[in-house]
């Protein structure tokens, strides 16, 4: 993309303070506070409203309306960022394995980013939805990383990657990608295809260090070191007051949100 990131909103939007210098503590801390202040939502979609993937609507969506957005919408924006620092970026596609069968073949519907820096490659990733990455994680097979939420380990890595997670002592695949450069025109391409998918029901994510908050239609799960609690949202009032107090997001001015939101009522949503 020509057009460069707003650096100085981005930032703000994230309440980040310290050195934007091109170095992995950099990316780490932008990479922990992105998820925690901008969050997974399908509002849009879920209102039948295209999703647009320029820099300019990214930054208005995301960071003057205080929304939020799906993963090309987030990567989008967080390449950006990282170009603007002067990290060098390179835009990939995975395919998406959790929740899917094994056997089952995956199209590619997911944007994640190789990052280099300090002489070391990463993977970045801040629009996963629920199991979203919160620090960037070394591009090294078998290596179990760390991060201010679970460990996720990478497997594989000629030609294909695969992110896993430790969830409750049991590793799980979350996508596969490889080292294939992708451009805007794939994603608008992508987007198109996976758009549809968001249309019934009501999702929202959003994850701060050793919490994820997790909305799928009415049920709110709340993930605190291996603990679940959940709550069941019953009126259409209840799922508005998580949305912008949970989740931070100020909510679209407009008559079809309601009867989007209303969705997550139907007892076959519930």
């Amino acid at each position: 993309m020509s057009q460069e990131a707003n650096l100085d909103a981005y930032l703000k939007r994230l309440n980040f303070s310290g050195s934007i210098a091109p170095v992995a503590e950099t990316l780490a801390l932008l990479h922990q506070l992105h998820p925690a202040a901008i969050p997974f939502e399908n509002l849009d979609p879920l209102m039948e409203l295209p999703v647009r993937l320029q820099l300019s609507d990214l930054e208005q969506k995301l960071i003057v309306e205080r929304r939020g957005g799906y993963c090309f919408e987030h990567n989008l924006l967080f390449k950006a960022v990282l170009e603007a620092m002067d990290f060098t970026v390179k835009p990939l596609a995975a395919r998406v394995l959790w929740g899917h069968g094994e056997d089952e073949e995956r199209p590619l519907n997911h944007m994640v980013l190789a990052v280099e820096t300090d002489g070391t490659e990463y993977l970045a990733d801040v629009g996963f939805g629920g199991q979203v990455l919160t620090a960037p994680l070394r591009l090294v097979a078998g290596l179990e990383q760390e991060t201010p939420n679970e460990r996720f380990r990478l497997m594989g890595g000629d030609p294909d990657w695969r992110l896993e997670s430790d969830i409750k002592g049991e590793w799980k695949p979350l996508y596969s990608f490889d080292m294939t450069e992708r451009t805007l025109e794939d994603y608008v391409a992508m987007n198109d295809a996976v758009a549809p998918t968001f249309f019934g029901d009501l999702r929202v994510a959003r994850s701060e260090p050793g919490k994820r908050f997790n909305l799928r239609n009415t049920r709110l799960n709340t993930h605190t070191g291996g603990e679940t609690e959940t709550r069941t949202l019953s009126t259409l009032l209840e799922i508005r007051d998580v949305l912008t107090t949970v989740f931070g997001i100020q909510l679209p001015q407009t008559d079809r949100l309601d009867p989007a939101l209303e969705k997550a009522l139907r007892p076959a949503a519930a």
